[in-house]
């Protein structure tokens, strides 16, 4: 019991020291789409949008701090095209630009910028300039539109092997369409939000199933009016 309360505990340190919540919400496990809403305190400042996450749902993410799951729950894995559940800082947003007016750390995504997805590197879930010698990673600026303004979610940064790399708010390919296990949304929506956080308010995601709610309401009060949080 004193366990559990510590782990509550810890949980609550970390969200209230957040000003400013991303929140995703998925209806189940499976679903490959989910809807966002955006907090600063307990204010609403961007109203529900849907979003698409993983191809095939969801799993258990490595972040601040895991919430309660069964083991009957499935975990998040690399290449299992689940997008992480979990409470995760976002620390940086990258870009096509060459530089930009965030109040966020920029990363300038250039043809030699890679996000290493190889466990058996040393630079296992980093972005990285490119050495040369990766042996799987993908390349931070595409031919297409998915990274021209993408916000980097800090999953799994002990880089445990297997247990998932390179996780991004990004670009839709287009309305409707999963991803291989980031969220992503509209460029309007990318850019509105990346407009909107500021490093100093230590902003979060917290991405889970609807199952999870009355946790997060009791976890952070300040969301309790979120509509995504509804249980009926």
């Amino acid at each position: 019991m004193i366990k559990t309360f510590l782990i509550f505990l810890n949980l609550s340190i970390i969200l209230s020291a957040s000003e400013q919540i991303v929140l995703v919400v998925s209806e189940n496990f499976n679903s490959p789409t989910a809807y966002l809403e955006c907090y600063e305190g307990s204010k609403l400042v961007l109203k529900k949008t849907k979003v698409n996450i993983g191809k095939k749902g969801l799993g258990w993410g490595l972040g601040e701090q895991n919430l309660t799951y069964t083991k009957n729950e499935p975990l998040k894995y690399e290449g299992d095209k689940k997008a992480p559940i979990g409470v995760f800082k976002l620390s940086s947003i990258y870009g096509y630009a060459s530089n930009s007016n965030f109040k966020m750390p920029y990363l300038h995504a250039s043809k030699n910028l890679i996000c290493v997805d190889d466990s058996n590197s040393s630079f296992y879930n980093q972005i990285i300039t490119a050495h040369g010698d990766e042996k799987s990673f993908e390349h931070m600026r595409r031919k297409d539109k998915l990274y021209e303004l993408g916000i980097v979610v800090e999953h799994n940064t002990m880089a445990l092997p297997q247990r998932g790399s390179c996780i991004f708010l990004h670009v839709q390919k287009s309305l409707g369409s999963p991803t291989s296990g980031c969220t992503s949304m509209s460029l309007e929506k990318m850019q509105q939000i990346s407009s909107w956080l500021d490093s100093t308010k230590k902003p979060i995601l917290i991405q889970i199933p609807k199952s999870s709610a009355s946790e997060i309401k009791k976890l952070y009060p300040k969301l309790e009016n979120s509509q995504l949080l509804q249980e009926n």
